[in-house]
């Protein structure tokens, strides 16, 4: 009999429903694990004794209603605010700060009966692509400890993928989900600008970031998203309703499809490793075998706009303060940052959003008559920890990290969904993951074609060492 930790999130809510399996003791089985495994720097946080009542308060079964995870452990990302829990934004200027209210991907997340075992580890702000915070261990990617797990999501991810929970919500404003999916083997998925409400705080007048699954299978995924999906009142943008369950996606044929593909970074002159062709040329066969059209297409963003997203980047770290008194312990590439985005005025901050918008209007434009893209996710394997962060030089630190991720961000600036599948791994058993992203508001489409791939071409049965 498998144990219960290699079960799908799906499976072990199936047990809850019939009660062969209490959501006490799935929080239990994973508190044990984290409590015992956690070498890859999953949690800032654990919250055993909330997780114990959560579970408990849920009783034996699941009651009429609830959705499919209902009773299934899971985490919350630590740029999340989560009442009475520690929340620390990966920063050390924060590491005492409880907050007083959760936001809107919390309060989602235990409406669907998921039971948090704590708060996954990100880098400051959730601004960097790895995720080495001053506040807990780096996270890695349970495939090779030396090497980290990517950010900003990198706890979240490194929790799955070492099966310390069976799912986890990360958030994505330039590639945070899919960039940490893709160093440890998961599902990583981005939806459409304004499906997930950023309720309360509503921090990003920008609208490139949003929360998102991380996950060991696309249905998996996909269940998450149902639970997190959802408008409130107050949004400042929305995605227009699905037809259904973004579940029941997963078991319709996608049909036909058109697939646009290019390889050429959108950060011009970032090199990329044979590797990463290698999934993305694998990736292309795929597809094709499955019958669909795949055709070669230039890079649908200019040079240009890699700036201007560069300026709003900036000031969006800019608008994430340290309290009075505690500006010297946030780190060099937060500081650098922080000044730059400070030099920027107000009107030119406008200009800036103005001509991303428009950058983004001609890409969605191009790139209409295909039903998806494919594209790497990143430039290279997962690299050892340190080797991005420089905090002698945040400059450099910074061109690293866009060397590293010179085509996640793109999707954030159309507002596309986009997902990360483990397609490939190294000679050396490191996960490569390849890109896919559709027309907004298509996530239902982008999840049909991400199911139809993983049973063509499956990974659950790869496991990262000690699992």
């Amino acid at each position: 009999m498998a144990d219960l930790h290699d079960l799908t999130a799906l499976e072990q809510g199936v047990l809850v429903r019939r009660r062969e399996v209490s959501p006490l003791e799935l929080a239990e089985h994973y508190l044990e694990r984290a409590d015992r495994l956690d070498s890859v720097g999953a949690f800032v946080t654990l919250t055993a004794d909330r997780a114990r009542e959560a579970a408990r308060d849920l009783g034996a079964g699941a009651p009429e209603g609830a959705g499919p995870l209902h009773g299934v452990p899971s985490a919350i990302k630590d740029l999340n605010l989560t009442a009475g829990v520690r929340t620390t934004f990966g920063s050390a200027a924060y590491d005492d700060h409880v907050p007083e209210i959760s936001d809107g991907v919390t309060l989602a997340m235990e409406a669907a009966g998921l039971v948090s075992l704590g708060k996954t580890s990100t880098p400051e702000f959730g601004s960097p692509c790895y995720t080495e915070p001053d506040v807990a261990p780096p996270s890695v990617t349970p495939w090779d400890r030396t090497r980290g797990a990517g950010g900003s999501s990198g706890g979240a991810a490194a929790a799955v993928a070492a099966g310390l929970v069976p799912l986890a919500q990360g958030s994505d404003g330039g590639g945070s989900i899919r960039i940490p999916a893709s160093c440890c083997g998961l599902v990583g998925l981005k939806p459409s600008r304004g499906r997930i409400s950023g309720f309360p705080m509503y921090g990003d007048p920008i609208g490139l970031g949003t929360a998102g699954s991380l996950a060991r299978t696309v249905r998996d995924a996909a269940a998450l998203l149902d639970a997190l999906a959802g408008r409130r009142s107050g949004d400042p943008f929305w995605a227009p309703p699905s037809g259904g369950p973004f579940l029941a996606a997963c078991d319709r044929e996608p049909g036909r499809l058109r697939v646009a593909r290019f390889v050429a970074p959108v950060i011009a002159d970032a090199p990329v490793d044979p590797e990463c062709v290698q999934a993305w040329e694998d990736a292309s066969r795929l597809l094709e075998s499955l019958g669909h059209d795949v055709e070669d297409v230039a890079v649908p963003l200019p040079p240009e706009a890699v700036g201007v997203f560069e300026t709003c980047w900036a000031v969006l770290t800019a608008l994430s303060t340290a309290p009075a008194g505690r500006e010297e312990q946030l780190r060099p590439l937060t500081r650098w940052l922080t000044e730059r985005g400070r030099a920027v005025s107000g009107p030119e901050f406008g200009l800036a959003i103005g001509a991303l918008r428009r950058f983004a209007a001609d890409a969605l434009t191009a790139l209409a008559p295909y039903d998806v893209v494919l594209t790497p996710t990143l430039a290279a394997p997962p690299v050892r920890v340190g080797a991005l962060r420089d905090d002698a030089d945040p400059q450099a630190d910074f061109e690293a990290q866009k060397a590293f991720t010179p085509w996640t961000s793109a999707w954030n600036v159309t507002g596309m969904p986009a997902v990360s599948l483990p397609l490939h791994w190294t000679p050396e058993g490191l996960p490569v993951g390849v890109m896919l992203a559709a027309r907004p508001a298509e996530e239902e489409l982008l999840l049909s074609l991400s199911a139809q791939v993983e049973a063509a071409a499956p990974w659950g049965h790869r496991r990262a060492p000690g699992w």
